[in-house]
């Protein structure tokens, strides 16, 4: 069940003055052409946009904006192709719940000798967007503004952060969360109320039962056990010790997870390895599936931790892929701490130029009948950000965001868990301090390169607090 990232889809609102409807009856149709062969080719490089002509109108105003919110838009893009009195669109955009991005450009890049009547008719929309702005501000819309000639890389790229935080955020209020077990006894940072979780995220959640997964494990037809073992020796680097029987065990866990994953319609999860251990026909535990199935685009945090699935799947979605984690030791001498887990780390952020160890771990996490199977994932190295999605103080959610670099360290033969180790400037001592002070919870998500830009942009369509360290 794949689940990689979507393109987000826009709805783009182009305003125009009635007036010149009877003025100038041709500027309508020139600054459309404009639209079509200008600026739909650049914007749907990263999105798809929805557009079909300008509008002048409240009532066509009003249209658009349902229509758009009704093919599923991400996000509202205002443009004006001319002059716009605000009060035509003040209405529709303060009804919707798109978030809204207001675009200041134009098809001039210069004012010469040569500019004329007909050139300023057709590059003067820039007044009609601080009219907006002002009506919006007033009336408490949120609104984003970004000013840039078409041809500015930067601006394109501003927009496509947004319009990507907003295609994530709309996801995460349809995100559905699956929690096999239950919490972590006594672990209080990740502790919630899913009433507050279903409001104000729009996540939902199911209990998962650990009887069913180990009943579709148990029936998983033999021929698709065996492709998923013949995988498993084609794409990692198989400890001499394991059996066939341990690729089996293997192999059943992972069909058994997607599957319900699949029928449940999920798109994060999270298992508590001590319930999993409870049920006497445990023949092993999923380690392996979900650092495979995070590659596709499926959340995951351990211990029962809701809101570590949900954020994981969101830096996934937003800038992936990006893996759940947890720092587990210090390395005062390295300036650097380790990350790792159990056995859980998305196998898209393992370094490229080695196979991945598939190992049995020497030590059971819990009791099974079987050996537990875990891929040493080590984190190809380079620039990183870490995010931990968390509830902060009145109960405000908030981004804990840093920007990180993976070393080009391990893997330590002595480990059979993932893991890494990762620098911040300018030390790790004031580093984990501050971290500690934001409320920085044990679980995180790590994603390679610099996501701050789009984590923003989110956390303001979240309204939620941005920490960065």
């Amino acid at each position: 069940m794949t689940q990689l990232p979507l393109r987000p889809k826009v709805g783009l609102l182009a305003l125009t003055l009635e007036l010149y409807e009877t003025l100038a009856p041709n500027l309508r149709r020139q600054r459309e052409h404009w639209v079509r062969g200008q600026l739909l080719p650049l914007l749907q490089k990263s999105a798809d946009v929805l557009f079909d002509g300008a509008v002048y109108r409240r009532e066509d105003v009003e249209t658009k904006v349902r229509g758009f919110e009704a093919a599923g838009a991400d996000a509202v893009l205002v443009l004006l192709l001319t002059y716009s009195p605000s009060q035509i669109a003040l209405h529709p955009l303060r009804s919707t719940r798109l978030p809204i991005v207001v675009w200041n450009t134009q098809e001039l890049w210069a004012i010469e000798q040569g500019f004329s009547t007909d050139a300023m008719l057709a590059n003067h929309g820039v007044h009609g967007t601080q009219d907006l702005a002002n009506v919006l501000l007033r009336s408490g819309v949120p609104f984003h503004y970004v000013t840039s000639h078409r041809n500015d890389p930067a601006g394109l790229q501003e927009q496509e952060d947004l319009f990507a935080a907003a295609a994530t955020v709309a996801g995460l209020r349809r995100c559905r969360l699956g929690l096999m077990g239950y919490p972590f006894p006594g672990m209080g940072d990740f502790a919630v109320d899913t009433s507050q979780l279903a409001a104000s995220l729009g996540c939902c959640w199911e209990s998962l039962s650990v009887a069913e997964h180990n009943r579709r494990a148990a029936d998983i037809p033999q021929q698709a056990v065996e492709r998923l073992q013949e995988e498993y020796r084609q794409s990692y680097a198989l400890a001499a010790d394991l059996t066939e029987a341990d690729l089996a065990a293997a192999a059943r866990a992972e069909l058994a997870l997607r599957s319900v994953v699949a029928d449940r319609r999920l798109n994060a999860i999270s298992f508590q390895f001590m319930a999993l251990g409870e049920d006497e026909q445990t023949e092993t535990l999923p380690f392996v599936a979900v650092s495979r199935m995070m590659a596709d685009g499926i959340g995951f945090a351990g211990e029962g931790d809701l809101v570590g699935a949900a954020g994981t799947w969101f830096l996934n979605r937003l800038c992936g892929p990006a893996s759940f984690s947890e720092i587990f030791t210090v390395d005062f001498a390295g300036n650097a701490v380790l990350l790792s887990h159990m056995g859980e780390a998305n196998v898209a952020l393992a370094r490229q130029d080695r196979k991945i160890p598939l190992v049995a771990r020497k030590i059971p996490i819990t009791r099974t009948r079987g050996r537990q199977l875990v891929l040493v994932v080590n984190f190809q190295p380079g620039p990183a950000t870490l995010c931990a999605l968390t509830l902060g103080p009145q109960g405000r959610w908030r981004l804990i965001v840093s920007r990180m670099t993976i070393d080009d360290f391990g893997p330590i033969p002595g480990l059979d868990v993932p893991h890494c180790r990762v620098k911040s400037e300018p030390n790790i001592r004031d580093w984990l301090t501050a971290y500690a002070r934001a409320g920085g919870p044990h679980h995180h998500a790590i994603c390679p390169g610099d996501a701050r830009s789009r984590l923003r942009l989110a956390a303001a369509l979240l309204d939620a607090d941005y920490c960065e360290i």
